[in-house]
């Protein structure tokens, strides 16, 4: 957790408030006892259509290809929400959380959807930059950053998530912590963290000590943006005057629920933001790992493919592992989720 002395640097954040970090639209997250213990009990019984029946073949690009020079940006998919993202000689990585199950102990979660990973962590090129959107297991991982951090040249975190990073052997000089708004130029790339509604902890004491938000990430043509989590608000607009439009979106869609719809949206709230945001092409990410909700595995991208297409959202579902050319988005195959 942050230091008292990280506190008083935080103090100068709008977002940072008694001590805590706060939404900028009030955010209630509290559940009765009652909706507690039903939630609980519906997400420990199980329930039908939850994870696939099967293990997901992932696709695994060539190792040689990914270290190859390349024309235009393209990313590849591990599922949930990391990313390889590969733009202008720079390759970055975005929440990789690589680890077999979201939760501080294999106990306590139910393991990835895949029969493994596209690449093994050794498998990867050297990182020239990670980026992280938040604190929670799914997107930030001890295992993962233990084998990554030697191969990893910068991190580039919210405000707070350096203290994980420091105590976990990384150097402070390679930790570079952003608020809202923040911009910053790395190797000719110019990145942005921006706003998002959601939350952060990784234990019962410390939700809301370490900030949470996206990020956007523009290149010599190519502007892109990473939602991170995310509930529905203004801030997607707002997103969209400042750094936008983008050529290419990766917008939250999944472990989604009635209980909490201010912390993560909806599948068609995940198309409107994709339009806030001034996308020309979007993705849904953050599903098709994992079970952290109760509806089926395959409810985020059907619903999200359907409303995408009623707005008039190019949208893009890529599986697990194919390599994204950013030049030729129109050749990726959808609906591969129908057979399994």
């Amino acid at each position: 957790m942050p230091s008292n002395m990280d506190k008083l640097r935080y103090a100068t954040s709008a977002q940072f408030v008694e001590g805590k970090f706060k939404n900028t639209s009030p955010t209630d997250m509290s559940m009765s006892a009652k909706d507690f213990l039903k939630t609980l009990k519906e997400f420990i019984g199980g329930g039908e259509g939850r994870a696939p029946k099967e293990k997901i073949h992932v696709l695994h690009p060539d190792s040689s290809l990914i270290a190859s020079a390349y024309d235009a940006p393209r990313l590849v998919w591990f599922g949930h929400s990391a990313f390889l993202l590969q733009i202008d000689g720079k390759n970055i990585l975005v929440d990789p959380m690589f680890g077999p199950v979201p939760a501080p102990h294999p106990w306590l979660g139910r393991a990835r959807f895949t029969d493994g990973l596209p690449l093994e962590i050794a498998q990867l090129p050297m990182i020239d930059a990670m980026m992280i959107s938040h604190d929670h297991y799914d997107h930030l991982d001890y295992g993962s950053i233990q084998k990554l951090k030697a191969k990893t040249k910068e991190f580039y975190v919210p405000l707070g998530v350096g203290a994980h990073l420091k105590a976990w052997g990384v150097e402070e000089e390679r930790i570079h912590e952003m608020d809202w708004w923040d911009e910053t130029n790395f190797a000719d790339l110019d990145i942005a963290f921006a706003p998002a509604r959601h939350f952060s902890g990784r234990g019962v004491t410390d939700r809301f000590s370490t900030l949470w938000g996206s990020w956007v990430v523009k290149g010599k043509d190519r502007n892109i943006f990473f939602s991170g989590d995310s509930g529905y608000d203004t801030h997607f607009k707002e997103i969209g005057a400042k750094f936008g439009p983008f050529d290419f979106a990766m917008i939250e869609c999944g472990q989604y629920n009635e209980k909490w719809p201010l912390i993560h949206m909806m599948p068609e709230q995940s198309a409107q933001a994709a339009v806030d945001v001034g996308a020309s092409v979007m993705m849904p990410i953050h599903w098709g790992s994992f079970v952290l909700a109760m509806h089926s595995w395959t409810d985020p991208v059907v619903r999200v493919t359907k409303r995408a297409d009623e707005l008039g959202m190019p949208i893009i579902t890529p599986r697990i592992g194919e390599v994204i050319k950013l030049d030729a988005l129109g050749q990726i195959q959808n609906a591969w989720w129908s057979n399994l």
